[in-house]
């Protein structure tokens, strides 16, 4: 199966088999199996075996799964070995809060430049990451070869700032803002929503739905 024609879903739960084979590589554990996996992630085990059967991910019959193999597998899936630098679009509260964070946690990712509009922190850096203006952000794109930017701009900005970042030649946007942005096919946008789903959390312990 090519990578093209793995279900999203899959795809989505990848990082997260990553992550524990991570923390069990660390803790010393030479295999697991599907129903540990499974159980530790809150996935079916018959899932999981699908999923890493989509991936070519081997396992052996009575052990389960090589993690150091496992884990050096997936690390080349998720380009693990490459690093990716981001752009962060709007340094509000969320904005410095994602600047904080910077995704320490992940050997691979980084935001390394930030665009906004207030004349008190452009030309600064913050936590390590310099703001620019907003006006020079499709130049500095450009100019950076950033390709993948976060969107936490004030929502009536979000499609104009789409437009220039696409204009900039990124093609993933993480889009924290409440509008659904147009944009062409070649263009991957993954909404994040965090009101969405609290409220979505609420109306699920309120109907007494699992």
């Amino acid at each position: 199966m090519t990578t093209n024609n793995i279900p999203k879903a899959s795809a989505r739960r990848l990082p997260i088999y990553h992550r524990y084979l991570g923390f069990l590589h660390t803790a010393g554990k030479k295999w697991v199996s599907s129903t540990e996996l499974g159980e530790a992630v809150k996935v079916e085990s018959a899932t999981i075996r699908r999923d890493f059967s989509y991936f070519g991910a081997p396992g052996k019959r009575g052990y389960g799964y090589d993690v150091a193999f496992l884990l050096d597998f997936f690390n080349k899936k998720l380009h693990q070995e490459r690093l990716t630098n981001v752009a962060l679009i709007g340094v509000g509260n969320l904005g410095q809060a994602l600047l904080n964070y910077n995704f320490h946690v992940s050997n691979n990712l980084r935001i390394s430049a930030a665009f906004d509009i207030d004349e008190g922190i452009v030309g600064k850096i913050l936590s390590g990451v310099p703001v620019y203006p907003m006006a020079n952000m499709v130049e500095q794109l450009r100019i950076q070869q950033l390709e993948v930017a976060i969107l936490t701009v004030p929502h009536e900005m979000a499609q104009d700032v789409a437009d220039r970042l696409i204009e900039a030649g990124v093609h993933g946007i993480m889009n924290f803002t409440p509008i659904r942005l147009s944009v062409p096919g070649n263009v991957r946008v993954q909404n994040v929503d965090m009101t969405n789903e609290l409220q979505t959390l609420i109306y699920f312990l309120n109907n007494g739905i699992g």
